[in-house]
């Protein structure tokens, strides 16, 4: 079931989310301060390519510092993490008003938990 509902995520946008995410994750690279919150547009890009068979996962403790993760969390927030979970809210809403759509609404509120807080969490 996972290959089928990544076959039709693809062809019906994932592959443009995906490539709009990593062409972001290559533009905030540019940078030496953007690095990091470059790394979680590349995260996000992956899982926006094939979300089916996928699950969104705490990283281990000692990766990222506690209060280093909040920090950039906060940070990513207010520098666009809060449109797009919102953008992925919208479209998840908006695919679950009919039953076809619904398994594809669940995939963006799925991308909405790593949207919102990326830091600290990584797709599995």
């Amino acid at each position: 079931m996972s290959l089928f509902g990544n076959l039709i995520w693809i062809i019906f946008g994932g592959l443009e989310v995906s490539l709009e995410y990593a062409v972001a994750g290559i533009v905030a690279c540019v940078s030496i301060v953007g690095i990091p919150f470059g790394l979680q547009l590349f995260k996000l890009a992956v899982l926006s390519l094939v979300p089916f068979g996928q699950h969104v996962q705490q990283t281990q403790p000692r990766q990222i510092p506690g209060c280093l993760a909040t920090l950039l969390n906060i940070i990513w927030i207010f520098t666009g993490g809060l449109i797009i979970s919102l953008t992925h809210i919208i479209f998840g809403v908006l695919l679950c008003i009919t039953i076809i759509g619904i398994p594809f609404g669940r995939q963006h509120f799925k991308l909405v938990s790593l949207a919102i807080w990326p830091f600290g969490r990584r797709p599995e």
